[in-house]
């Protein structure tokens, strides 16, 4: 019979850590007599960050007293008290690789069922003072596990654990924990594991996509609308980078011009798929190559990538391209990457974009127009006037090859006045449209929107300024479109997953602080920083947040693969051995250091 040894609560404080403040509930503490368990947590007991922990669905955390034995050996540690581990019940029994997900226990008057095992995360490390701990719970297969209230109650150290149900399945939490986690999963459990209706929705969603034969979108917990933004799976088709030659220069609106790059060896160049970008690499001055990414915009040829650059007033590679880069110039290409792409399907195509994000949805619409593809399509453009309208022509000659499309153009300008003569009109400021029924003045909103009659089934895909992109997914919400349905693109570092640290004002990426390093260089080519390594950082993820660039992480041990990024060239060797590799093409920036010059997608 298992027994409740300690019930342990702690309300989430500000805690100090690597010059950071993270609010979190991690430090638990052991109460005397009755405490009631409710359907969130136990009365005295909360959560700093609810996104990964908490919730119906993860209540009360529970680990055992022979793990805190086996601990304390293999850590050589005497000074282990119950609460330590964070768990809000200390249990003698109840091993994680006899406890099955959907198991119910009785405990004092309440009522449990185990939902999930716990979430990789680095603040147990942190409380332990032990960085590597998340990775050990995981490879030692003792992670423990949470529960769900199902009948609200007291209870109390002492108390006996009674089991009321076992799960169906018979699928332990040392299990579930090994098929997410770890490599050599057995397909058999991860049917099971689906099948499993206690099973909370976030690992239910990574099974699921583990089943597809693909690599976790996210850490299990974290909100829906965050998925999508990690950076799955992808072979490059060529590794670090190769020469192309320049073929045109055609200019597209004052600001905007499309370089048309060729193979200088005549070899086909590899399939993009629509959406995708290509990283450029230029020496525009000073003493390192500066690397962008630029979003392909058009179908490729066998022989040729279109990408379209819209001239920045301070910015430096897009400056060089617009007023120094020639026609018949060598220039470095990485292959195409990325995951925002047009996705085969039947249901309806909606395509958003504003400014110079145009371009990869373009590179959409061109795939589709090429394929006569018999989904209706809706084109949804914003631009400040008709002069700075980039590729108004080209898309509507696309969409006019389509079967069912469906154009609508915002011009954000204001109008002339009712009656003004042309030359009173302020410079690139759009006049009415007459015969353009398709072309609004303004900006839409979500009554606009609405009454263009865009299904709640489509898959849409927006691109342009983050501002937009939240505004206009969050119509498409409230227009009834599910969230793992709207994809988005964003040209600028994507944003941070710091679980639990205190957001600071934001501050723009720089070189790090101290004396400049010797090693190789390191270029995060979404921030535009090149910065030479140095020992002095633990890993590369550690010399990015030096840099201030917008990182994504959870578990910093090479658990979890929430910081998973891109490798565009160079070569890297891994600090911690990561439980599983990512794949071909990516690196896990927590847990891994530079053995060359290294371009990062970050």
């Amino acid at each position: 019979m298992a027994t409740l040894l300690s019930v342990n609560v702690g309300m989430p404080e500000d805690v100090s850590w690597q010059g950071r403040t993270v609010h979190t509930g991690a430090w638990k503490s052991p109460v005397r007599g009755p405490r009631t368990v409710r359907r969130l947590n136990i009365d005295g007991d909360g959560q700093g960050d609810l996104a990964g922990h908490g919730g119906e669905i993860r209540a009360v955390l529970v680990y055992q007293l022979e793990s805190y034995r086996y601990w304390q050996q293999q850590l050589g540690r005497d000074d282990l008290t119950f609460g330590n581990f964070g768990e809000n019940f200390t249990v003698d029994g109840l091993p994680d690789d006899e406890v099955c997900i959907g198991d119910r226990y009785r405990i004092g008057e309440a009522e449990f069922e185990v939902t999930q095992p716990r979430v990789t995360c680095y603040r147990v490390g942190m409380r332990l003072g032990e960085p590597a701990m998340a990775s050990l719970l995981v490879a030692h297969h003792r992670p423990g596990f949470y529960l769900r209230v199902l009948a609200e109650g007291r209870v109390q150290a002492g108390d006996e654990v009674t089991l009321t149900r076992k799960g169906p399945g018979g699928l332990s939490v040392a299990d579930t924990d090994a098929l997410l986690y770890l490599p050599g999963r057995d397909p058999a459990k991860l049917r099971t594991a689906l099948n499993i209706p206690a099973l909370s929705p976030g690992w239910q969603q990574s099974f699921r996509e583990l089943a597809a034969a693909q690599q976790p979108q996210q850490e299990p917990g974290w909100p829906g609308e965050l998925a999508g933004t990690q950076q799955p799976r992808e072979e490059p088709g060529w590794p670090g980078f190769k020469t192309m030659r320049v073929a045109r220069i055609v200019p597209e609106t004052p600001t905007v011009s499309s370089v048309y790059l060729d193979a200088t060896d005549n070899t086909p160049l590899p399939e993009a798929r629509p959406g995708q970008y290509l990283s450029i690499r230029l020496a525009v001055g000073g003493a390192a190559p500066a690397v962008r990414s630029y979003s392909l915009s058009s179908v490729p040829t066998a022989c040729t990538y279109r990408i379209s650059v819209k001239h920045e007033p301070h910015g430096q590679v897009s400056s060089y391209i617009h007023a120094r880069l020639h026609l018949g110039d060598l220039v470095d290409i990485a292959s195409p990457r990325g995951t925002f792409v047009l996705e085969e399907g039947t249901c309806p195509v909606v395509l958003v974009s504003a400014g110079i994000g145009v371009t990869p949805v373009l590179a959409m619409l061109h795939q589709l127009a090429a394929a006569r593809d018999p989904r209706p399509v809706w084109w949804i453009h914003i631009a400040h006037d008709r002069a700075q309208h980039a590729f108004a022509d080209e898309a509507h000659e696309l969409l006019a090859q389509l079967p069912s499309a469906h154009e609508h153009i915002y011009y954000t300008a204001e109008a002339a006045p009712r009656g003004a003569a042309p030359h009173e009109t302020a410079p690139h400021e759009a006049a009415p449209h007459p015969g353009e029924p398709h072309i609004t003045q303004g900006r839409p909103t979500a009554s606009s929107l609405a009454a263009l009659g865009v299904p709640a089934d489509a898959d849409s895909y927006l691109c342009g300024p983050p501002a937009f992109m939240d505004a206009l997914g969050g119509y498409l919400r409230d227009h009834g479109l599910p969230p793992e349905r709207i994809h988005a693109e964003q040209f600028s570092a994507l944003p941070a997953i710091n679980p639990g640290v205190t957001p600071t004002t934001t501050v723009r990426p720089h070189q790090p602080p101290g004396p400049p390093g010797d090693g190789p260089l390191i270029t995060f080519a979404r921030s535009g920083i090149t910065t030479p390594w140095s020992p002095a950082h633990a890993s590369l993820l550690d010399l990015a947040e030096a840099c201030d660039i917008p990182t994504r992480w959870s578990c910093r041990t090479g658990v979890c693969h929430t910081c998973i990024t891109h490798l565009v060239s160079g070569d890297i060797t891994y600090t911690t051995q990561p439980l599983e590799l990512p794949e071909a093409g990516t690196v896990l920036v927590c847990c891994s250091n530079p053995t060359t010059e290294v371009v990062l997608d970050l």
